[in-house]
């Protein structure tokens, strides 16, 4: 998992019955989703890669703020650096959002650190690393692979109140697409700002669904209102 190729499907672990029937063991299963659900508690030790030092960070830092976290495999890997440097890339329209970003592995801060000053795509990063040691953290996301140590690629948007609106979990072989992510954080923040409800590939400038105010005129009539060719453009 951690080398970022291949794609395996996991096996549920057996065990033999004192009859000497095999039965699937009950194992802890993944979470099947933090949509609506309040962002877990959390502290740990992290690398803050714009000052040089090592933190700390918890669930705390981030109430009433818009937050990203987001968790990837390994250090020194091959598409987790270029996901972490394309969020970095659009840290400042992120922060020009309020929305603040946090990725997460279950490598040290030392680990991370290191990674930092030696992967060249990494240079100049402004964000905050967090060491999930313990692998506690990815376990409560429900992204944790137990028998590897290490997380899925995990990425949830939690709103101002602790509340994830979003999420996506992928395996390790394919990244994952920041250019969209922003769009979608758009989206949530115009949302919860006004009520409206936002119809696919939405973009600020675009139609919104009024649904708020004109929920009986909008039902069973969205077509009448938007059309496919305004939705893809």
């Amino acid at each position: 998992m951690a080398c970022d190729t291949g794609v395996k499907a996991r096996e549920d672990k057996k065990e033999v019955a004192e009859n000497n029937q095999i039965e699937t063991k009950k194992e802890k299963k993944m979470s099947s989703t933090m949509v609506l659900r309040q962002m877990p508690e959390f502290k740990m030790s992290a690398y803050d890669s714009k000052t040089g030092h090592y933190t700390t960070v918890s669930s705390e830092d981030y109430k009433g703020k818009w937050t990203v976290v987001c968790f990837y495999p390994a250090d020194f890997t091959f598409v987790c650096p270029t996901e972490i440097a394309a969020m970095n890339a659009k840290y400042d329209e992120f922060q020009e959002l309020g929305v603040e970003i946090l990725p997460i592995s279950t490598d040290t801060k030392f680990s991370h650190k290191r990674f930092v000053e030696t992967e060249p795509i990494l240079k100049d990063l402004k964000l905050t690393i967090g060491a999930d040691t313990t692998k506690s953290v990815a376990e409560s996301f429900g992204v944790l692979i137990e028998e590897e140590g290490v997380a899925l690629r995990g990425r949830f948007l939690f709103n101002p109140d602790g509340v994830c609106v979003a999420q996506e979990v992928q395996a390790d072989s394919v990244g994952r697409n920041v250019n969209e992510f922003l769009r979608q954080v758009r989206a949530w923040q115009h949302a919860t700002a006004t009520g409206e409800v936002c119809p696919a590939g939405w973009r600020p400038g675009k139609k919104t669904l009024p649904v708020n105010t004109d929920v009986e005129q909008m039902t069973g009539k969205v077509g009448d209102y938007i059309t496919i060719e305004e939705i893809l453009s």
